[in-house]
């Protein structure tokens, strides 16, 4: 590796030139560039497959696709439990749409929120439950699933690492009243940007989403929704045509790159690494460590500013908490976690993607290896 090689955290994945450029050429032909045209059409009906759903509305990016799933739902008011150990965006759109987030405390092993603290937090104005599947490890569906039945509240995943997983032969996008995926460069699949919900056969649900996507209106010129603009263009709906020809193959090298990780780091103390369940079929989207300094020989942020020395650029994903924005300081009760805040001050992303060949991961965990001695 040279001293101006770079490697980051992530790397986004690309169909070969030729093929993207087959796939757009027809769009010269029909000057059709949005408003859900042949490609995005296309799209939608062979991510609904893949994904296994009934219905896959595709969306801009997403965060306005979170922020749909909640006002088609008529979610506009009341709480929110979630989760603090997650991206800025599963937050910011539960507070954009008016809802206030009550911040449950994440499972120790899974750092998905622990389903056993929800109940907890239930109170007069709770409208729904939002989970997290964290790096691609899923919720606990059953427990949630029953708390929310007894409560009588809607339960919302933010999938965004989860694109393509099934959990005990179900699609991961089955479970709950809505899921929403990310379609974000960074991500396992992605459309350059965008997102989708998912859910169960609803056919008014589904005109509620796509009108809310698109002003208010669907197929129609009368507006029955307030809405926004969170349509998904035919060039992004292209590259997700493209990339999910490939999607198989990404995942594949993706594992590879994981199990040379796993491999090197196995036995290592003071290393806490990511463990699927066994009914999970995951994407390897992510390649976290929770580092203990005492045991492991020096802190998470040392050995990121090791690795950056070297032109590793891993990431410090999720910190900080997202309980802990300034922006939210003094507008609604901010909930004590301590789970997520030890995991949170520990945890570093470590490169994961499926361009990553595996002398390189070596590299990186020989870095990593090579950190604890100062």
């Amino acid at each position: 590796m040279t001293s101006s090689s770079r490697v980051f955290v992530t790397s986004p994945a690309l169909p070969p030139f030729e093929e993207f450029v087959d796939e757009i050429r027809d769009i010269w032909d029909t000057y059709c560039l949005t408003h859900q045209g042949p490609k995005y059409h296309a799209l939608e009906e062979q991510i609904s497959q893949y994904l296994q759903v009934d219905s896959a509305p595709l969306f801009a990016n997403g965060h306005l696709a979170l922020q749909v799933a909640f006002w088609s739902l008529g979610l506009t008011e009341g709480e929110v439990i979630t989760t603090p150990f997650t991206f800025a965006s599963t937050t910011q759109a539960i507070v954009g749409c008016g809802l206030t987030p009550v911040f449950c405390d994440i499972d120790p092993v899974t750092w998905c929120i622990d389903a056993a603290k929800i109940e907890a937090l239930i109170t007069p104005r709770t409208k729904a439950i939002v989970g997290v599947h964290v790096y691609g490890v899923p919720c606990d569906f059953e427990e949630i699933d029953r708390i929310a039945k007894e409560h009588d509240l809607i339960v919302i995943y933010d999938a965004a690492h989860a694109f393509g997983e099934t959990y005990g032969g179900r699609g991961i996008g089955t479970f709950g009243d809505m899921s929403m995926f990310s379609m974000h460069a960074t991500k396992v699949f992605n459309t350059v940007e965008g997102g989708c919900l998912t859910f169960n056969k609803d056919d008014e649900l589904y005109q509620r989403v796509c009108s809310i996507r698109q002003f208010g209106a669907y197929l129609t010129d009368e507006t029955k929704y307030v809405g926004t603009n969170a349509k998904l263009t035919e060039m992004h709906a292209a590259m997700g045509l493209c990339n999910l020809r490939h999607i198989d193959e990404y995942i594949a090298q993706r594992k590879t790159a994981y199990e040379v990780y796993e491999q090197l780091f196995a036995g290592v103390e003071g290393m806490q690494r990511l463990r699927y369940p066994d009914k999970l079929k995951p994407n390897y989207s992510y390649y976290p460590v929770v580092i203990d300094s005492e045991s492991f020989g020096c802190s998470r942020d040392e050995l990121a500013v090791h690795l950056e020395e070297h032109g590793i650029f891993a990431r410090k994903y999720f910190y900080p908490l997202t309980s802990t924005f300034e922006c939210y300081q003094g507008v609604f009760p901010i909930q004590a976690t301590p789970v997520a805040r030890k995991i949170a001050q520990r945890v570093l992303c470590l490169p994961l993607y499926a361009d990553l060949d595996a002398s390189m991961v070596e590299y990186i965990a020989g870095l990593v290896l090579e950190s604890r001695d100062g």
